[in-house]
């Protein structure tokens, strides 16, 4: 237990520099998180999304895996929205669906499936996790604009997230054959590594102070409850469904849908609040919460499960 939590906190420290890193680029350089939140919501975002379903061996089966994350995603954010509107009252309970529906399956989950599950179970990891970053790109977003904006003008603002189309596109050219040049590998590379930098960066940023961290505590305590509690409780009941009656997936599969379903909220979530307007910063303290209680988290949920 002691060794994968040392482990998880040597790979995830550069994470955390990074944050504060973002802090110190909003506090004394004023950098502004909303460009940066653009950038990768239009471009850095379908441009990894595009590149990891082009690397992806496809079938059946592995295409339906983002299909039943996205519906965990989906049953969660409105069970919890349905909360929040009861117990939230200043605005901030429409972030609570995309908050809780989804995870920092990329800048978080991606170093931790490395860890455990090898190169040979992170590219199961990838495919699992496509389904929350479409999510993030569809619904979440719909539902989170829905504060401000009527239902067609969230459509409209739906239908033009590029990160869908990336999908998409990259399922056909795989499935036909196509492949990368390889001369663009190095680019996709670096977009990879621009994502994580900049995702995470973009918390810091929306930190101007770090009192009053959690801001509304009914907000925090919700988020928390539907990212740690429920989410995770409905991938096991998933993982005891499946493995008992219907047999679909194998342990492999489980385990990537769980690592899924613990990681902390996605730094996402404060691109997309600060994108709409919606408070950015509760949004951006809770992150970081959750990504600080990850740290103990995930370990212990790591031990007892996997």
């Amino acid at each position: 237990m002691i060794s994968v939590v040392l482990s998880l906190f040597t790979k995830l420290l550069p994470l955390y520099v990074t944050v504060a890193l973002g802090w110190i680029a909003g506090r004394y350089l004023e950098a502004s998180g909303r460009h940066i939140a653009g950038i990768m919501l239009y471009i850095v975002t379908p441009s990894v999304i595009f590149s990891g379903v082009m690397a992806a061996p496809l079938s059946i089966e592995v295409l339906m895996l983002p299909v039943v994350v996205f519906l965990f995603c989906v049953v969660v954010s409105l069970l919890l929205q349905a909360v929040s509107r009861r117990w939230l009252h200043d605005g901030s309970a429409n972030i609570i669906p995309l908050a809780v529906g989804t995870g920092n399956t990329g800048y978080f989950g991606i170093p931790v499936a490395l860890l455990l599950f090898g190169q040979e179970g992170l590219g199961l990891y990838i495919v699992c996790m496509l389904g929350t970053t479409l999510f993030e790109n569809s619904v979440g977003f719909y539902l989170a604009g829905r504060g401000r904006s009527s239902a067609r003008e969230c459509l409209i603002r739906v239908a033009r997230l590029p990160a869908l189309y990336a999908f998409l596109l990259a399922v056909v050219l795989n499935l036909s054959g196509v492949v990368i040049p390889t001369i663009f590998a190095p680019l996709f590379d670096n977009l990879r590594g621009a994502y994580s930098i900049f995702g995470m960066m973009i918390i810091g940023m929306s930190i101007l102070s770090f009192r009053g961290l959690a801001g509304n505590i009914r907000f925090t305590a919700i988020a928390f409850f539907g990212k740690f509690v429920v989410w995770p409780a409905s991938a096991l009941v998933f993982w005891w469904a499946d493995s008992h009656w219907f047999g679909f997936y194998n342990d492999a599969v489980y385990r990537a849908i769980f690592l899924v379903s613990v990681t902390p909220l996605a730094a996402n979530t404060v691109v997309i609040a600060t994108l709409l307007d919606e408070s950015p910063r509760q949004a951006a303290g809770t992150t970081l919460l959750s990504t600080l209680f990850a740290l103990i988290y995930i370990p212990v949920m790591v031990a007892l499960f996997l």
